[in-house]
């Protein structure tokens, strides 16, 4: 198997590039974005005293409601030693309270026809609940008591720690793609956070303490450190009242360390190559229709191609990612895919790439809207990653005001060979590992996808 990953753009300007260039995709009609931009005037909004600030967008089209819980801690905010503790969380926060013992969280709600999940990131942790109306108070209590009264059984913890040891076994260290991936980000970033893989590193997984977790857990999982968001068939009034029944009691937390290092300016490009047991060739490269059309289709220099960047924070890396085919060349491959983002650098993009690019995405954007869960997270992505839930229905008349311009401004910054760093999987004969999906993380047995390419997400 061959691998290689190509990230570009300087790391101080990474994050914003991919989101100009990611912005520029995203357009709609005008008529109907002046009428979903009017669609805001529905959403209510409060604070509680002790910090947890609470979004409800009512929806009445079908008798049901999406409750996100967005934790403002992902693994960006861990440290040496204790790598891995947001996404461990993920999993605890579902194994019962001093009042509720575990299995009765998912007991109760499925009882109500209510399922739920939940996710980790570099980032956040999100914790997802779905059910019909009649099920709201329950929901409330239990989101509540999970905050103020998590259990710190001895037992549960050890029995937590093994599966989530196992699932990095066989995500991470048995996936040819998502090992790479893991090695590329601890190479790319020297001392921000986000070079640590949100599920651990092995040692850390092995060795936390129960003092480890408590702390943990009393420094993050606080109202004042929560965004909750609710949309579906409610009164914004009724669940006011709630919150203060059930979230009002809960203390608030003094206010978490901030993350304050920042990466340093990358002087050359970094490279690393790793030798594993495979037979398909595997590259991997930033997503884009020119890249496919030019290196898939027409030189055949590789069979498939996809990529993108995370919603985080801090500037981040945009990532491209591509398979060869057997017997493919890394060398050949690198030396076309160079030329083709010098030819987007120096002449850009096309009117009619950018209205393809624009016209996908905004079916994408609608889509998300389209539902109860796609509004309750893109109401939650632009409270708690862009610091306010109005730029959402912004959006769309703003994305349809990006330019050719614009766009070759972004790639100016972001396909710069000195800033980036190359990572080459190079295959050693045998079967390939069969690990899984390094992307996404949820809970318990429940499955599902976040959908998307987000680099470093947790694995669940």
């Amino acid at each position: 198997m061959l691998g290689l990953k190509w990230v570009g753009g300087a790391l101080a300007t990474v994050a914003v590039g991919a989101g100009a260039a990611g912005s520029a995709a995203l357009a709609a009609p005008v008529p109907a974005s002046r009428s979903f931009a009017a669609a805001a005037a529905a959403v209510r909004t409060t604070t509680l005293p002790n910090g947890l600030q609470i979004i409800v967008w009512p929806d009445h089209s079908i008798p049901n409601v999406a409750l996100y819980n967005w934790v403002h801690v992902g693994s960006r905010n861990e440290g040496t030693g204790t790598t891995g503790l947001a996404h461990f969380f993920e999993h605890m926060m579902f194994n019962g309270t001093s009042k509720h013992p575990q299995g009765d969280f998912d007991r109760l709600m499925e009882a109500q026809g209510a399922s739920n999940n939940a996710y980790t990131s570099q980032d956040v942790t999100v914790y997802q609940d779905w059910f019909p109306r009649s099920a709201l108070e329950l929901v409330f209590e239990l989101e509540s008591d999970r905050i103020a009264n998590l259990a710190f059984v001895p037992d549960v913890v050890e029995n937590e720690r093994k599966v989530v040891y196992s699932e990095r076994r066989l995500r991470v260290e048995d996936s040819n793609v998502a090992l790479l991936e893991e090695q590329l980000q601890a190479t790319a970033f020297l001392a921000h956070p986000y070079r640590i893989p949100t599920i651990g590193w092995p040692s850390d997984i092995q060795s936390w303490t129960m003092a480890d977790l408590q702390n943990f857990f009393h420094s993050y999982y606080a109202p004042n450190n929560c965004t909750l968001v609710l949309v579906g068939a409610v009164d914004p009034d009724q669940v006011f009242a709630l919150a203060q029944k059930y979230f009002a009691p809960v203390p608030a937390r003094a206010a978490p360390p901030p993350v304050r290092t920042q990466e340093p300016e990358q002087h050359g490009e970094r490279r690393l190559v790793l030798e594993r047991p495979g037979q398909n060739p595997l590259v991997m490269y930033g997503h884009a229709a020119r890249l496919n059309r030019a290196l898939v289709e027409e030189q055949k220099l590789a069979v498939a191609v996809s990529g993108g960047w995370p919603e985080g924070f801090d500037a981040n890396l945009f990532v491209i990612h591509a398979t060869l085919p057997a017997g493919g060349s890394v060398g050949e491959f690198e030396h076309a895919l160079d030329a083709e983002l010098e030819r987007i650098v120096h002449d850009g993009v096309t009117d009619e790439e950018l209205r393809r690019a624009k016209n996908l995405m905004a079916a994408d954007f609608w889509r998300g809207v389209s539902t109860i869960d796609g509004k309750a997270r893109l109401l939650g992505e632009y409270a708690v990653m862009h610091g306010d839930y109005k730029l959402l229905f912004a959006a769309p008349e703003a994305y349809e005001r990006v330019t050719r311009e614009d766009v070759a401004k972004i790639a100016r910054q972001v396909f710069n060979a000195d800033k980036r760093t190359v990572g080459v999987l190079a295959p050693q004969g045998g079967d390939e590992p069969e690990g899984g999906d390094a992307h996404g993380s949820h809970h318990g047995a429940h499955d599902g996808s976040d959908g998307g390419f987000h680099p470093g997400a947790g694995v669940r």
